[in-house]
């Protein structure tokens, strides 16, 4: 499983690349805190599978890195070769980039 650091992030955001971020928490915790990725819950993920870009990268995140592997190895056996896991989550994104972000 490709994997993609929170600095590696932060670049992509900040040189514009054409990506897709992909945030499988719960609806409510992407309430308390996001970074902007399209909010698709692990327990969906298949059902929603169609809104997962096929024709450029995709960084999928969580709170730490665990949900968000679960999603990629439940993509990655419907075919999809583009996704990349975001090592930390946001808990690694409010430590090495955003202190000032709000996370439970």
């Amino acid at each position: 499983m490709k994997e993609i650091s929170v600095q590696e992030l932060k670049e992509k955001l900040d040189n514009g690349e054409d990506f897709q971020l992909i945030d499988v928490r719960e609806d409510f915790e992407y309430e308390t805190s996001n970074i902007g990725g399209l909010s698709i819950p692990l327990g969906g993920i298949l059902i929603e599978a169609d809104k997962v870009a096929k024709d450029k990268p995709v960084v999928v995140m969580c709170r730490s890195g665990k949900r968000s592997a679960a999603a990629i190895m439940q993509l990655e056996g419907q075919g999809y070769t583009n996704l990349s896991n975001l090592q930390g989550g946001i808990l690694a994104w409010k430590a090495e980039i955003d202190p000032e972000l709000n996370v439970y």
